[in-house]
């Protein structure tokens, strides 16, 4: 079987509800007349698990990333994330299935799975845009490092019993200098994440910011903040700080910063594009996904507020 359209399946193969889903995902796909793609570290279990896929194809090896219609992750907002890795510089929408605890990036739940995958055959659905974040760290004026993030990048303690001490940066100018566990610099889609944990506001994604969120600071002005996306945000280690510190980028990628780095966040020109397959608003979502409680509401689309 050979087709012009690649979709990338993506799913924690190590648990055996994710690896249940993504063999009935690519036997679905097959039974479309495609073809699905694998990554190579997915590949193998698929494969011994459900022989009849032994046709799919790898990616980087039988089709290039960049030629991929969609990515259909099936995992928790980890998964996504590392899915987002995979599609990085690619126009590929990831269209994610929760099959985690919140699943915030998530468009899908486990039981619409059939339905989802129906929709992605047909190509039924909307693309959004996600802005994403350029992570550099310098070390005496030289790039020593460079990644990126779609939730966040923080600068933390290396030593448990030590504190971190820093400078913090906007737009090229000293904001303040304090001790700390570590600081978070967060996109909007991060604003759910390790940002909203460390007491970051929420923001909306439709809103193009950047957020700057200090961990456990002893100052007196260590505030959230909230930056134009053209801005710039540096975190300098000052030498002073025993034990180091180290740079973790979405929980994935890491480095470690020796004294006098400085960790420089601006926004990211390529983004990372979900597919979405209803135009539901960002209220609706934070309320499913955190359970929040609205009983009693009277407003507009209310059964009060619907009564004449």
């Amino acid at each position: 079987m050979t087709s012009d359209r690649h979709i990338l399946v993506v799913a924690h193969t190590g648990r055996a509800d994710s690896l249940d889903a993504a063999i009935e995902v690519c036997r679905q796909l097959v039974g479309g007349g495609i073809v699905p793609v694998l990554p190579e570290d997915g590949h193998l279990e698929i494969v011994q698990a459900a022989p009849d896929l032994s046709g799919a194809a790898l990616l980087d090896v039988d089709v290039d990333r960049r030629d991929l219609e969609l990515v259909i992750v099936l995992g928790g907002d980890g998964t996504i994330l590392r899915a987002s890795e995979l599609a990085r510089g690619c126009s590929a929408p990831l269209l994610g299935v929760n099959l985690g605890h919140v699943g915030f990036l998530a468009e899908s739940e486990r039981e619409e799975l059939g339905e989802t995958i129906a929709r992605a055959l047909a190509r039924d659905y909307q693309v959004e845009e996600r802005m994403t974040l350029s992570v550099r760290v310098k070390l005496d004026g030289e790039v020593i490092y460079e990644t990126w993030a779609l939730n966040e990048a923080s600068v933390e303690k290396a030593n448990r019993e030590r504190m971190l001490e820093v400078v913090i940066e906007v737009d090229g100018r000293p904001l303040s200098s304090f001790g700390c566990d570590g600081v978070v610099m967060s996109t909007p889609t991060g604003s759910t994440a390790y940002s909203f944990s460390a007491g970051g506001p929420v923001v909306w994604p439709a809103l193009d910011a950047m957020l700057l969120v200090p961990i456990s600071a002893h100052a007196l002005f260590a505030r959230p903040l909230v930056v134009s996306p053209e801005s710039a945000l540096a975190v300098e280690i000052l030498e002073r700080t025993p034990g180091g510190a180290v740079l973790w980028c979405d929980g994935r990628r890491t480095f470690d910063l020796p004294p006098r780095a400085r960790v420089v966040v601006r926004r990211s020109p390529i983004p990372v594009r979900l597919a979405r397959l209803a135009q539901a608003p960002f209220t609706d979502r934070l309320v499913r996904k955190f359970a929040l409680p609205v009983t009693g509401w009277r407003g507009p689309g209310s059964e009060e507020g619907a009564k004449p």
